[in-house]
């Protein structure tokens, strides 16, 4: 694999929270070759959801997972399934796709919520789900004021009454903190990733999919058919979908290569939190909540009184970025949480999001590649939203529409990005200038 980042980026999964809710299933690498219909390269949201309703059509497929089941974002992730998926603001998704596809992308980002929803229910997924909605926190007068303008016109794209929450009245609705106001959407939920995620897996199975874990493709070619190579033996598939995401490689197919930029983020979660030291800091909402910076954190009290916090990870993955990005990573919880800067921190860790140059996903066909799909580029919401693309490419693989929503901003082919396998070193400048920005 040739990948842009230093090999700890993509290691052991670490003091992951998640992973000791769950039981990781026993290794199941591919032995010997294998002949299918799909194969799926990756296993998170994306190649499960792929997976899940392929087989349920009656398509023989076979999702190979580099790592232990869980082992990417979708095991490591904060858990919040929300509006998002694009970094593009709406003026840009205007400019490129129009107001209907304005309105399109807006509608998918619902509807994603919505397929998440219905694989829980149908699947009976217990995934310790709470929130109702996402609220954002206001981090200055000047994001306050913003927000209070944004408030009708949220109700008028979104169909829903956004609810707003003033400064004084922050406490009293539970979110006390060095704010500056709220809003909230009634629309998504929070969850645990790896409950979800072992949920999806077993429904994939009982559909009738195979998925082989420790089992990396190393190499992609077509020869009349798709030819995966792994350690354990060569794959034979008609069609493929690659559903790696931030843990992709730049050679699987080359074509790949520099259209993806990954993008660390870091996660801590406390011990149980007493109720005197919730009461003292004033937060007692479950509320998944996120702040209005461009660098934003995000984060929520979990229904075992832990609590979740997350922000953008190190530039590198060195052992001194990453000794780094731990000691921001705690300052800025102690800055935006005082009354718990003594509750300890029980888990901490860090995993690849994706950016695309185009800030938008590309779910669909590869160009020039018959029967390779792709479906990637979340921008750190890929709950709902990868959980979604799986589902479109379970359509476009059978050669149909899809079913699901699919908007013109998720069919644009990504362009590359400047400087190649330099391009890391276009985060510095954006980070610096958000910083200024975020002010």
């Amino acid at each position: 694999m040739r990948r842009i980042y230093e090999a700890p980026a993509y290691g052991p999964q670490g003091d992951c929270y998640w992973a000791t809710t769950v039981d990781t299933p026993a290794d199941s690498p591919l032995t010997g070759p294998l002949r299918t219909g799909v194969a799926v390269i990756g296993g998170g949201f994306t190649g499960l959801s792929a997976a899940l309703h392929l087989a349920r059509d009656g398509v023989e497929v076979t999702v190979l997972e580099a790592g232990h089941e869980g082992y990417g974002a979708s095991g490591r992730n904060g858990g919040f399934c929300c509006l998002g998926g694009a970094k593009a603001s709406p003026a840009m998704l205007q400019r490129r796709f129009g107001a209907q596809g304005l309105a399109d992308w807006r509608a998918t980002e619902r509807a994603a919520i919505d397929t998440v929803r219905d694989l829980l229910a149908g699947n009976g997924i217990d995934a310790d789900t709470h929130s109702d909605g996402e609220t954002r926190i206001a981090h200055t007068p000047r994001a306050w004021r913003a927000m209070l303008a944004e408030a009708a016109e949220s109700e008028r794209v979104d169909g829903v009454p956004a609810h707003l929450t003033p400064p004084e009245a922050l406490r009293d609705e539970g979110l006390g903190g060095p704010f500056h106001g709220a809003l909230t959407l009634p629309l998504g939920f929070a969850l645990n990733p790896r409950k979800y995620h072992a949920g999806l897996a077993r429904a994939a199975r009982a559909a009738g999919a195979r998925i082989h874990g420790r089992t990396p493709v190393t190499a992609l070619r077509r020869d009349g058919s798709w030819r995966l190579a792994t350690p354990g033996g060569e794959v034979v598939a008609d069609r493929v979908i690659l559903a790696t995401n931030g843990y992709s490689s730049e050679d699987l197919p080359d074509w790949l290569r520099a259209r993806y930029l990954p993008v660390q983020s870091s996660v801590l979660v406390t011990d149980p939190i007493p109720d005197e030291a919730l009461a003292a800091q004033g937060w007692t909402s479950h509320q998944m909540a996120y702040d209005s910076r461009v660098l934003l954190h995000y984060f929520r009290l979990m229904p075992d009184k832990r609590f979740l916090f997350g922000m953008r990870g190190g530039l590198t993955a060195t052992p001194r970025a990453a000794r780094a990005i731990s000691a921001r990573i705690r300052a800025d919880f102690a800055a935006m949480f005082p009354a718990w800067r003594d509750v300890p921190v029980a888990h901490e860790w860090a995993g690849l999001v994706c950016l695309m140059s185009s800030l938008t996903p590309f779910v669909g066909p590869v160009p020039d590649h018959p029967g390779l799909f792709a479906g990637m580029g979340y921008h750190g919401n890929g709950v709902a939203m990868g959980s979604h693309s799986g589902r479109i490419l379970a359509d476009l693989v059978q050669g149909r529409a899809s079913r699901a929503r699919h908007p013109e901003a998720m069919r644009a082919v990504p362009r590359r990005f400047p400087l190649g396998r330099f391009r890391r070193a276009l985060l510095a400048p954006a980070y610096a200038g958000a910083l200024l920005f975020d002010l």
